[in-house]
């Protein structure tokens, strides 16, 4: 059931304010008075739940003031103005001003019943539209997390907004720690869903009977939680590690699937973590649950094929650990940085955070190198690279935008200090910045 509108009563006459009051209690709304204009602001404002009825000549501030006043604060407030018997012209400079409607003197309650009924519809429309245009812009922030430039990630992004639109099942698959349930998010984020509740379930934190319990109920008075079903209805449920269901669970999660009818009143995200293991989610799952969630797929990229994104991903996150700890973030050398493009990453993105945080300790204390870090990661190989080798141009380039990137960054956008420390004319630094997609006004 939906939270009952407020109404905001305003008139200095008491009797008249409370009649209001009551009738529209009466009507299911919660009321509140004011005496005055001046009160009344100090209560509404921009995002006020309900709406407002003020009577229109009031000592002090009047309601034409008010009304502007309200207007100013949130242009899209429903505001019902009361008029005395000949004040029709106030009545219409109101309606010119923004007012929702008016009523004259002596009006009929169940008049009023109806405005407000309108009035209180039109703004709960306005708060639920402001409410998903907030969730989609959260949704560009967490697309602002899949960081990287590389044709991989563009692809990524494009997968998500597409697919986020979409109304079935889908299915994420990716290496160990490529950040799969970022995607997750990011799909409901900018889905028809946004709003709507997010529940996040790892099938393999649990054991069958738990897991059956969590997913279907019923529920335990040690956990009041609604099953995950129950609690995702009409929005989106994530299942983390798919593949580790149990047949009996498969065949219950594909009846209720089923059972949603088609479009599904809950979208289900299955992401599945077999392809560093060499196998699939499809060997591993019954055929038809398989292909109910894989309707839509999406493949999220190693890291080792995001070029050079490597070396952007380790700088904000060298970064971010340097601030917290108080420190300054390290140098990355040219070999450095040729290593870190060919080191393999079998842990992907989780791997690279783990890489940074140390990098910026062992900084702190004036020892060890990224070389030797990758090294102790893979002691297998020697020395640390890939089995595909890149040409030497590409290594060049992408320590270049990694080098004129870190350094804009330190001078805040200041061109004329990164000329300086790098020595380069302005010319030759534009033309650098263009070539890689590096725009002055992201730093400043």
């Amino acid at each position: 059931m939906a939270k009952a509108m407020k109404i905001a009563i305003v008139d200095d006459e008491k009797d008249m304010r409370q009649s209001i009051s009551q009738w529209l209690a009466l009507s299911g709304y919660d009321t509140e008075t004011f005496s005055s204009g001046e009160e009344a602001l100090g209560r509404v404002g921009a995002d006020y739940p309900g709406i407002v009825i003020s009577d229109i000549k009031m000592p002090g501030m009047d309601g034409i003031q008010l009304l502007k006043k309200l207007m100013g604060a949130d242009s899209a407030l429903p505001v019902i103005m009361i008029t005395g018997h000949g004040d029709v012209p106030m009545a219409v400079e109101a309606m010119r001003i923004g007012a929702f409607d008016f009523l004259e003197k002596p009006f009929n309650p169940d008049r009023m019943s109806e405005l407000a009924k309108k009035a209180t519809n039109a703004r709960r429309l306005t708060l639920d539209t402001r409410a998903l245009r907030r969730d989609l812009a959260e949704g560009g922030q967490i697309m602002e997390k899949l960081i990287g430039t590389s044709p991989a990630m563009e692809r990524l992004r494009e997968d998500i907004l597409d697919l986020g639109q979409a109304e079935g099942h889908v299915l994420i698959e990716g290496e160990t720690g490529t950040g799969k349930t970022l995607v997750a998010h990011a799909l409901h984020a900018v889905g028809a869903k946004a709003g709507k509740k997010f529940t996040l379930v790892s099938c393999a934190a649990f054991d069958e009977e738990a897991l059956t319990r969590r997913l279907f109920g019923p529920s335990q008075p040690e956990d009041p939680r609604l099953p995950a079903m129950e609690e995702a209805r009409g929005g989106t449920l994530v299942l983390e590690d798919i593949e580790t269901l149990s047949d009996a669970a498969q065949a219950r999660l594909l009846s209720v699937i089923n059972d949603m009818g088609n479009p599904p009143e809950t979208r289900i995200i299955a992401i599945c973590n077999l392809q560093d293991e060499g196998r699939t989610c499809e060997s591993t799952m019954r055929p038809d649950l398989f292909y109910r969630l894989a309707a839509l797929r999406i493949v999220v990229p190693p890291l080792r094929a995001r070029g050079e994104d490597i070396l952007t991903l380790f700088t904000r996150l060298s970064e971010q650990f340097a601030d917290e700890y108080g420190c300054e973030a390290p140098k990355v050398s040219a070999q450095e940085a040729a290593q870190l493009l060919q080191a393999p990453w079998p842990g992907n993105i989780r791997q690279l955070i783990n890489m940074a945080e140390r990098a910026v300790l062992q900084s702190r204390r004036g020892q060890g190198t990224i070389a030797s870090l990758l090294m102790s990661d893979h002691d297998q190989m020697q020395p640390v690279m890939t089995t595909e080798g890149k040409p030497l141009k590409e290594y060049v380039e992408a320590f270049e935008r990694m080098l004129i990137d870190n350094t804009m960054r330190r001078h805040k956008g200041s061109i004329s200090a990164v000329m300086d420390e790098l020595c380069l004319p302005r010319r030759t630094l534009n033309e650098k910045m263009a070539k890689y997609g590096l725009q002055r006004a992201d730093y400043l």
